[in-house]
């Protein structure tokens, strides 16, 4: 009986956690190892979710760019389209465009699959913009997450070129407008602009017909190669450092952490959020239209008719070359630096430097060095918050005149109009928000210090009801019979 029991006991220890474990450990002797990687703690907090949701995206940009790659042909040699589409038969057009085409209105879930992959690089770049975000109104950033900051930072500036290359690679009417524009913009680098350009290119634009056959390469190998390595680089760091966590109970200290274990409890949740993930960006795929490009039509350099926006994560630099005034540096009758500098390189270059050096110049104006593993909210950094609320503001108010001629149709709004009142509006309105956000904190601030006054004086005056009170005796004494 007494072994039987034993033995029982044994077998229960070992199912759940333990069962994976042993088996692993069996063959490779990594025990130590697994049961450490299966008790890391998350935070119970659903922003913490948003990262999880931009691995999950990349991870479906990844399969259907797989079976996107199996039908496009990176080649701009021009032919007769005599495909399934009546109104764009008999039209020139390069062989790039042409199987984009055929992949969306002729190939078995072509369309699905091309829709899908937008779906997933809006969202994943949707996803890393709000990570960031609460990273930032929360001070997870702070020691010893620079580095993490840092990579999370160059991820987002790598996603938006991954995905200006990938919108680039159909040659419909939109794609080429904006690929002239990064030519313009990047011939106007300073010195190394003109000859950048011409090794990218191969020729003036629209170049050598090997341009398209390096931007292919370079959406569908190099920056997905970058890319991966700066996920696995970012989740490294975040189980080399734990996740911040919010102050929710007392339990809660800046060397304690409190959550989910990796398993049984997050693992199980993180997968049903990744299939929710895949399923929704599936469901739009198949159903919301995104990006019809038979509607754009084929790109010729000498149609620019087309009234379509670029996509949305671009419409910052588009906003800030319109925004610009005209201002060009020269040196006699040289043009050191064009003006589509100022709104198509410097700005993205300030926004993106910004961000990434914002650790060490938040550190240089606190004087905090400490090692913070408690985030903040966003009330308790008044400065950082206000910070944040006005830059985000700037950044969306350039964004928001790139679709000017938009405004123009919707709201009858003139050109001119809008370009003063931008001007003004993108220096006024961020400045006025940095006011009355940093006011607001303060003010929250006062309040919360005054309702833990409330709560401490309550919770003492709790303690004192509850305390045992002395028992006091008479010292009369009663008469005997």
């Amino acid at each position: 009986m007494g072994g039987a029991g034993a033995a029982d006991v044994s077998r229960q220890r070992h199912d759940g956690l333990e069962d994976p474990v042993r088996f692993i450990d069996e063959r490779a002797s990594a025990a130590p190892l697994m049961r450490k990687a299966m008790r890391y703690l998350f935070p119970d907090h659903w922003s913490f979710l948003l990262g999880e949701i931009a691995l999950y995206a990349f991870i479906v940009l990844v399969v259907t760019g797989v079976y996107l790659a199996l039908f496009y042909v990176p080649s701009t040699a021009q032919s007769v389209y005599n495909g399934t589409y009546a109104p764009l038969r008999g039209t020139m057009m390069s062989d790039a465009y042409k199987s984009v085409l055929q992949l969306s209105l002729e190939h078995k879930a072509g369309l699905l699959l091309r829709q899908t992959h937008h779906w997933a690089a809006d969202l994943f770049l949707v996803a890393i913009v709000m990570h960031l975000m609460r990273v930032f109104f929360t001070g997870a950033f702070r020691r010893p997450r620079e580095l993490t900051w840092i990579i999370g930072v160059t991820m987002l500036g790598a996603a938006l070129l991954e995905g200006f290359l990938g919108y680039s690679l159909v040659d419909d009417l939109l794609s080429g407008m904006g690929i002239a524009i990064a030519y313009g913009v990047g011939l106007s680098l300073p010195i190394i602009g003109g000859p950048l350009m011409l090794a990218i290119f191969g020729a003036p634009f629209p170049g050598k017909p090997e341009f398209f056959g390096r931007m292919y390469i370079a959406h569908v190998f190099l920056l997905p190669a970058v890319l991966a390595a700066l996920i696995g680089a970012h989740l490294a760091l975040i189980a080399a450092r734990h996740h911040t966590q919010f102050r929710e109970s007392k339990r809660t200290t800046n060397t304690r952490m409190v959550g989910a274990p990796l398993f049984p409890a997050q693992v199980p949740r993180s997968m049903g959020l990744m299939f929710l993930v895949a399923g929704i960006l599936f469901l739009f795929g198949g159903l919301v239209q995104i990006n019809p490009i038979w509607q754009w039509g084929p790109f010729h350099p000498y149609l620019g008719e087309n009234g379509a926006q670029p996509d949305w994560y671009l419409g910052w630099l588009i906003g800030a070359l319109r925004l610009t005034p005209s201002f060009d540096v020269t040196v006699g009758h040289y043009t050191l630096i064009p003006n589509p500098f100022w709104g198509g390189a410097l700005f993205p270059l300030i926004v993106l430097g910004v961000l990434a050096g914002w650790p060490f110049i938040e550190r240089r104006f606190s004087g905090d060095r400490a090692v913070h593993n408690i985030a903040e909210r966003p009330r308790d950094a008044p400065n950082r918050t206000a910070f944040g609320v006005a830059f985000l503001t700037w950044v969306f108010l350039i964004f928001a005149f790139g679709a000017a001629d938009r405004i123009f149709v919707l709201a009858g709004l003139s050109y001119d109009t809008q370009l003063y009142i931008f001007r003004i509006g993108i220096w006024v309105v961020p400045l006025a928000l940095f006011v009355l956000v940093r006011r607001v904190c303060r003010q929250l601030q006062a309040a919360d210090a005054v309702q833990a006054i409330q709560e401490q004086a309550e919770e003492e005056a709790e303690q004192e009801t509850q305390r045992p009170q002395p028992v006091l005796r008479s010292t009369r004494s009663e008469p005997t019979a």
